[in-house]
C-alpha cells in the first residue's frame, strides 16, 4: 500500500504529528509513506524519518495557484491508495481529492473550514481525544478501520524523534559560554497572544543567574533577534550569534539542561528530543498541544476569558499574568527530577 500524508504546516504541528506517522509507518501492509509539507515548513522534516519521502510546495510564494498545480500533477503519478489530510482544510481537501485517491480527514464537527469535508471522508474524534496527537493518530487510523466497527481507544503518545542527531553537535557555536549549567529560552511564539513581556523574561533570567545557571537565548527572524538583544542588555544572558538551523537547533537542545518557552515549535521539538521543558500558556491549552509527562512543567495563567485560541486579542492579560518566579519554581521540579531519573 502506499500511502500521502498531508501536513502543511506549521512547525509545532509537524512535530505533533510524528506519533500518527510512527503508526502508519509500523503497518504491515504499508510499503511507502508519502509526506505533503509548505516550502516554508519543509526544514522540519530534517527529523522525520529517513524513509519517508518528502513532498514541497509553495502556497504562500509568488504563484501559489501554479505550485498546487504542479504538485498535484506530480503527486498523481504516484497512485496512493490512501491520503491522509492531517491539514484539513480547504487548501488540503483541494489537493487531495484531486490526486484520484482515497481521502481521510478531520472530524467534521471541528474542521475550521467546512467546505474542506464535502471533499473527504471524515473521522469521527471521540471524547477521549483531547490531545491533538490524539486527534492525528485518529485520522491516520482511520483507513484501516471496517465500516461500523467500533473506535479503539488511542490514548497520547508522546512525539519522538527517531533520528541520531548527535552528530551534528558541532555545528553548534557554543565558545566562551560559562562553565555551569545552562537553559536556552526560545523567545518565539507564532501568534502575538503567546509573547511574554520583556521585563519577564529579565526577572527569570535574573533568578536563573541567582540558582547558578546561565541562559542562552534563541531566536528564529530578525525581530526576535532585537528583542532577544533587548533582553538581555545588562543581564548575563547569551544571545545566540545566528539564526540556527533544524540540525544545529536539535544540536542545541540535546546540550542544554531544560528549554524554556512559549507554546511553540522550538518547545516540541525539545520535547521530542526527550529534553525537559518549561512551557508557559495563555491564549492556547497545555491539555490540547503540551507536551505530556514527567520532564515537562507547564505554567499557565488560566485567566477568566482563557484559553480562547486567539491569534490577536483586545483585552491581552493572560500572558501579563504569567511570573518568573512560577518558571523559576519549574525550573527546579524538572531539574530535580532529571537527576533523579
Amino acid at each position: 500500500m502506499k500511502v500521502l500524508m498531508i501536513k502543511l504546516s506549521a512547525f509545532g504541528d509537524l512535530i505533533h504529528c510524528l506519533p500518527a506517522l510512527d503508526d502508519v509507518l509500523a503497518r504491515d501492509d504499508v510499503d511507502e509513506v508519502h509526506w505533503l509539507v509548505d516550502e516554508r515548513f519543509a526544514f522540519v522534516t530534517a527529523v522525520f524519518p529517513e524513509q519517508v519521502t518528502i513532498h514541497r510546495v509553495a502556497l504562500k510564494g509568488k504563484h501559489p495557484l501554479r505550485a498546487a498545480w504542479q504538485a498535484i500533477r506530480m503527486l498523481r503519478q504516484e497512485k496512493f491508495d490512501w491520503v491522509i489530510d492531517l491539514q484539513s482544510l480547504i487548501k488540503s481537501s483541494l489537493i487531495a481529492a484531486a490526486l484520484g485517491s482515497k481521502v481521510v480527514g478531520f472530524d467534521a464537527r471541528e474542521i475550521r473550514e467546512k467546505p474542506a469535508t464535502w471533499l473527504q471522508r471524515s473521522t469521527r474524534f471521540q471524547t477521549d481525544d483531547r490531545h491533538v496527537v490524539q486527534k492525528y493518530r485518529r485520522v491516520a487510523a482511520e483507513p484501516w478501520r471496517q465500516p461500523h466497527a467500533a473506535y479503539p481507544l488511542l490514548a497520547y503518545v508522546e512525539p519522538l524523534i527517531h533520528r541520531d542527531m548527535c552528530e551534528h553537535l558541532d555545528a553548534v557555536l557554543l565558545d566562551g559560554l560559562p562553565d555551569q549549567p545552562w537553559v536556552v529560552l526560545s523567545l518565539g511564539g507564532s501568534w502575538q497572544t503567546k509573547e511574554l513581556p520583556d521585563a519577564t523574561w529579565r526577572d527569570l533570567i535574573t533568578g536563573m543567574q541567582n540558582m547558578g545557571t546561565h541562559a542562552i537565548i534563541c531566536w528564529g527572524h530578525a525581530e526576535e533577534q532585537e528583542k532577544a538583544a533587548r533582553i538581555a542588555q545588562g543581564t548575563s544572558a547569551t544571545v545566540l550569534p545566528e539564526r540556527l538551523g533544524m540540525q544545529a537547533l536539535c544540536a542545541l537542545l540535546l546540550q542544554a539542561d531544560v528549554l524554556v518557552a512559549t507554546d511553540t515549535g522550538v518547545l516540541h521539538l525539545a520535547a521530542a528530543l526527550q529534553r525537559p521543558t518549561v512551557s508557559f500558556w495563555g491564549p492556547s491549552a497545555s491539555w490540547r498541544s503540551g507536551p505530556l509527562g514527567e520532564r515537562h512543567c507547564f505554567v499557565e495563567s488560566n485567566p477568566a476569558c482563557g484559553p480562547c485560541f486567539k491569534r490577536q486579542c483586545a483585552n491581552f492579560v493572560c500572558m501579563d499574568m504569567i511570573r518568573a518566579e512560577e518558571m523559576i519554581a519549574g525550573l527546579e521540579q524538572v531539574g530535580e527530577g532529571e537527576s533523579g531519573g
